[in-house]
């Protein structure tokens, strides 16, 4: 019952996804391509490529996953390195990030964030006699964790880094690690960040924008001020679908990381929260299925992959309605884009095997 209430979820939530892609994007899909349906054949393509994919993963014993790892973490590691080279990786809005396969593009870094998830898991799971985790046993993980992180800035995408580093930490805490190696790792954090900043006058910018986005309204502000003059006016029920201003050359490529403010332009505060409680309940679900779980590889995988895609998810939302810096991060299963559908559909698939076994 668990995994049926999860799968109408999911797909459901996708749904409303193609239908707001289609809304938000036909527009510039007209002027850049010549047709309104670019970006609703491409991304319905890739939904449909990503159910046979959830399905096919869903049939897949998870602990071929463990047993494999190890060399899982190493195509991870290959992968984040070979979009650095010139020639094999593709930049776009001034990240490496991308291999282009002509008809559709790979991002490596959503790749390893499951993998290191799978990763992660197998290592708690083979170390439940060292719960407090002292730093000799933590070590290994912060080390793997620490260069996948310094790969994906070289690209650099910090968004996906954060959502990678957080959703580790979030696992080691919810596996029992002393709570004071969390503050540690805290002030670890806060001085990598400070040091980032540094190195990167522009994440300053975004800060700044941040602050006080009218600071640079046509510049680092002008993204968070366009969304939320797309929020604002939608009140309660919204303008309508197909109804957006902002989505006509005002807020920049309106159907990817911004296009909660697209729906909650044209379906209102209700609109808006319905995405929130659908996320919702697609993590209780998650949750509940690992709590449900007595193998510990499988338990700290299914939460792993539920805390992933609900910080990821919460991340974008507070962008998007301006508490937090822009990062670039994509909202699962709405934003455009084929990689990120497709590894969101590859870790429900995973989950859903952990439920059948329960």
């Amino acid at each position: 019952m668990r995994k049926k209430k999860l799968l109408w979820l999911v797909i459901i939530l996708i749904l409303i996804g193609l239908i707001m892609i289609y809304s938000s994007s036909y527009i510039w899909a007209e002027y850049k391509y010549n047709d309104s349906l670019k970006y609703l054949k491409n991304q319905g393509l890739f939904f449909i490529i990503g159910v046979f994919l959830m399905i096919f993963i869903s049939k897949i014993d998870v602990n071929l996953y463990y047993k494999k790892a190890n060399k899982l973490l190493f195509l991870g590691f290959a992968l984040l390195i070979l979009v650095l080279i010139p020639g094999l990786g593709t930049v776009r809005n001034g990240s490496q990030s991308w291999f282009n396969f002509g008809l559709f593009s790979l991002q490596p870094s959503e790749i390893m964030k499951i993998i290191l998830l799978i990763f992660t898991a197998k290592y708690l799971a083979n170390n439940q006699d060292n719960i407090k985790y002292t730093f000799k046993t933590i070590f290994p993980i912060l080390t793997i964790v620490l260069i996948s992180f310094f790969l994906i800035m070289l690209q650099p995408d910090f968004g996906s880094g954060v959502v990678l580093v957080m959703s580790i930490v979030g696992l080691l805490f919810a596996s029992g690690a002393d709570f004071s190696f969390f503050v540690k790792i805290g002030l670890i954090g806060i001085v990598g960040v400070i040091g980032l900043i540094v190195v990167a006058p522009y994440r300053m910018a975004r800060i700044v924008a941040f602050l006080n986005p009218w600071s640079d309204p046509l510049g680092s502000g002008f993204q968070i001020i366009q969304s939320l003059y797309a929020i604002g006016p939608g009140g309660l029920f919204g303008k309508g679908l197909g109804n957006s201003i902002q989505k006509h050359f005002y807020l920049p490529e309106p159907q990817t990381d911004f296009i909660f403010a697209i729906i909650c332009e044209e379906l209102g505060f209700l609109g808006g929260a319905l995405i929130v409680i659908l996320f919702a309940l697609i993590i209780y679900q998650i949750i509940k299925i690992a709590l449900e779980t007595n193998d510990l590889f499988k338990k700290y995988l299914a939460f792993g992959i539920g805390f992933q895609m609900g910080f990821q998810a919460m991340i974008n939302l507070l962008v998007v309605i301006g508490l937090i810096p822009v990062t670039g991060v994509t909202l699962p299963f709405l934003s455009y884009g084929g990689s990120s559908l497709l590894v969101s559909m590859l870790s429900i698939g995973i989950v859903l095997n952990i439920a059948s076994k329960n």
